[in-house]
């Protein structure tokens, strides 16, 4: 068996080793520009592998943060949310956002899809491919929908938010990305002085406004303000909570690292630094504040202020110095803890500081593009908060409301106060550990 087998199998070899030297022959040898744009490709496409592992973090900081009873509701709609975003941003979200602009740069369009060739949707792709922009920027997108999802826990129906999340991304997302990214008139005024590198604005306000809009209309958990005072609602597992945000915080190397678009040693190698020192801010801003105003140093503000700094740096993190980006990361650490206190003093209900963190801290951190980053304008900034804010609280608000006079948005109050695990999806998330009645 063994000649035959040699014997067979020479020939074989003899076949592909001509194959291949014919080919190594034929083929162009590969120039530095070759070897460049495909370092670059492969750099964007491994800041979309970190970018989507921000997910699971948001997951686990959004479970964490929130009861037992409704984990399975919350992993649900972050797994439910990934798919979401891809999907709409492959119909229409790519070409609304980097199409050819219309009415004034007010939205882009290229057609429905995604086609290298016959969607225009970029001038040219000298650094990385169509499909590798697609992929990233398809991340993004999916982010957005996913802060609003954590601001809504506990109580919201989860057919009314996955329809409002499909709208959302669908439509809002890509319109202000447009005017931002894509070339539209925000882009355009102040001869072009606008920044927001990674989407402090684009994404996480965004996210935001729409946050907002929905938990006025949604209301307060059953139980939160009592007798005109606000009552604390413990999440049940820090842990869980802890670990997501190191998951986003690694994931953020992605998020703003990738924005660099390109493999660039220095570009790429300051935007992380910048990153990582935002975030250590946060942490140490939110520390300082938390222990001085509850006397007691709080987990939960610490670890929404590494966000805060992470989001804070987000829109200017190529920009700026290093010394810079501790400064802006600090005051987001600060900023954080009093619009936590804030919003729960105005009786908006957000479990897990998704709109302190991805509202207030992105507004900050557009501003201070315009205050700290070389050749950004503090009015341009100013005007494209107010803009994207206006756009997106206003869509978001009609679009909750339409859903409120119509599907519903808020489950029954026997379903909240059994949990939406069993109450939506007739399942517990720690099997054999809870025991649920409607008595």
């Amino acid at each position: 068996m063994k000649v035959k087998s040699s014997f067979i199998g020479a020939p074989l070899f003899l076949a592909l080793a001509t194959a291949s030297a014919w080919a190594q022959e034929e083929a162009p040898p590969p120039t530095a520009a070759d070897a460049m744009f495909t370092v670059n490709n492969l750099w964007i496409l491994l800041a979309a592998f970190l970018v989507f592992i921000m997910h699971p973090g948001f997951a686990l900081l959004e479970a964490g943060l929130t009861r037992a009873k409704n984990t399975v509701n919350i992993l649900f709609k972050n797994v439910s949310i990934v798919a979401i975003g891809l999907l709409t941003y492959a119909i229409v979200g790519f070409s609304l956002m980097y199409g050819e602009s219309k009415f004034g740069g007010f939205l882009g369009w290229a057609g429905f899809g995604i086609a290298p060739g016959e969607n225009d949707l970029t001038s040219a792709y000298g650094d990385y491919t169509y499909w590798t922009d697609f992929l990233f920027q398809g991340m993004f997108a999916a982010t957005a929908a996913t802060i609003v999802s954590g601001a809504v826990a506990e109580r919201v129906k989860l057919h009314s938010f996955l329809l409002f999340s499909v709208v959302y991304v669908a439509v809002a997302y890509p319109i202000t990305g447009h005017w931002i990214w894509g070339g539209g008139w925000l882009s355009q005024i102040g001869d072009g002085v606008w920044h927001d590198f990674a989407g402090s604005t684009a994404v996480h306000s965004v996210g935001g406004w729409g946050a907002l809009a929905a938990i006025i209309l949604l209301g307060p958990r059953r139980g939160k303000y009592v007798n005109g005072t606000s009552k604390a609602i413990p999440g049940h597992s820090m842990p869980l909570a802890t670990l997501g945000v190191f998951l986003l915080w690694f994931g953020w190397y992605g998020f703003n690292g990738g924005s660099v678009l390109n493999a660039d040693p220095a570009g790429v190698s300051l935007v992380c630094v910048t990153t990582s020192l935002g975030a250590a801010a946060g942490v140490a801003g939110a520390m300082l504040t938390s222990w001085i105003i509850q006397k007691k140093p709080d987990l939960s503000m610490v670890l929404n202020g590494s966000l805060a700094g992470l989001v804070g740096v987000t829109a200017n993190a190529d920009i700026t110095t290093p010394m810079e980006s501790v400064l802006i990361g600090a005051i987001a650490g600060v900023l954080v803890v009093f619009a936590v206190f804030f919003f729960d003093r105005c009786r908006l209900d957000d479990p897990v500081g998704a709109t302190s963190v991805h509202l207030v801290c992105g507004i900050w951190g557009t501003l201070a593009t315009g205050i700290f980053g070389d050749g950004a304008s503090f009015m341009v900034q100013l005007t494209g908060v107010l803009a994207v804010g206006a756009f997106s609280f206003t869509f978001a608000f009609i679009l909750v409301l339409i859903l409120k006079l119509t599907l519903g948005i808020r489950v029954s109050e026997d379903e909240e106060l059994m949990g939406l695990d069993i109450g939506e999806h007739g399942m517990e998330s720690y099997g054999g550990f809870q025991i649920f009645t409607t008595d």
